[in-house]
């Protein structure tokens, strides 16, 4: 009996991953008929249809459902079994792109510096950041990124986590702002201007708001945007006043329009973390990034 042809594998994987055949194609870098082909011989192969119509859309089958993790763990135990030892790993010589999953206060910060170690070491090495639309360890699960960079939190049990660095809130407003002039800012100066919060999901109140509450002030906040650069962009243009994490402002130009003040009430600290999922605990190249990320954010913090 012929052997069934095992690249079939690592397609119903990102199959069964994405539910969708246009999905699937971009993750294989095929198009949809090359895509739709493949899942016809896997339906010839397996028996089973795999995909099937609901309205406007396609939805795995109850086999192709109780199948998903069994398959995506035969992939995972097929790389580990013809992954390379670390001792074979030649860095000057690794052709590879990996995808990392941060936010822009990240990649503007520490980017320009890891790009650039990383260029000198391992010029067939492409980094590629993604950007975090939302909270999900998803993405480290089904293989969508190598790895993710961000505020530590709970991804699940199986999520390895390293600490990168410590960082902090701070207050910013345009270097011409009255609060400017000012030899120390108190939490009256802080809640006599009108504010631009950073919510991308459309928050208002956090802890900030909290922690004026207990001191018997309440902010005006004037705007909420979706991120820190358009935050620190209307500071500049008007006379609100911005919080960002303090590293977000490494490696900005704009720092030199900004008054950066110490916030006059206590903020949370937070742990800047990578993660990223079991299955590139041992891989050589992966270790490697990690190592090279470690190394960059201890130099520029």
């Amino acid at each position: 009996m012929a052997d069934p042809d095992f690249n079939l594998l690592t397609a119903l994987d990102i199959l069964l991953a994405e539910a969708s055949v246009a999905g699937a194609a971009k993750r294989l870098n095929l198009s949809a008929s090359a895509m739709s082909r493949t899942l016809s011989r896997l339906r010839e192969v397996t028996g089973d249809p795999i995909l099937v119509r609901a309205g406007r859309h396609m939805v795995l089958t109850p086999w192709a459902e109780a199948t998903r993790d069994r398959a995506r763990k035969a992939v995972e135990e097929a790389r580990a079994v013809l992954q390379p030892s670390a001792q074979a790993l030649k860095v000057a010589e690794m052709s590879r792109l990996f995808t990392i999953r941060a936010n822009d206060g990240f990649v503007v910060a520490f980017g320009p510096a890891l790009i650039a170690a990383v260029a000198a070491a391992a010029p067939g090495v492409c980094l590629r950041f993604a950007p975090k639309p939302e909270k999900t360890s998803r993405y480290l699960r089904e293989g969508l990124v190598d790895l993710e960079i961000g505020v530590q939190r709970n991804m699940g049990p199986e999520i390895r986590i390293q600490r990168l660095f410590e960082d902090r809130f701070i207050g910013a407003v345009r270097k011409a702002h009255p609060l400017a002039a000012l030899p120390g800012i108190s939490i009256n100066d802080y809640v006599s201007w009108g504010h631009v919060v950073v919510a991308p999901e459309g928050a208002i109140n956090s802890f900030v708001d909290e922690a004026l509450t207990q001191a018997g002030v309440k902010r005006n906040i004037a705007s909420i945007v979706p991120g820190f650069p358009t935050a620190l962009s209307v500071a500049l243009e008007s006379d609100l006043i911005a919080m960002v994490p303090a590293l977000y402002l490494l490696n900005q130009q704009m720092t030199e329009s900004l008054h950066v003040f110490e916030l006059p009430f206590k903020t949370r600290t937070l742990t800047v973390s990578q993660m990223w999922h079991p299955r590139m605990e041992r891989d050589p190249g992966h270790k490697w990034l990690r190592e090279k990320i470690m190394e960059v954010c201890r130099r520029t913090c």
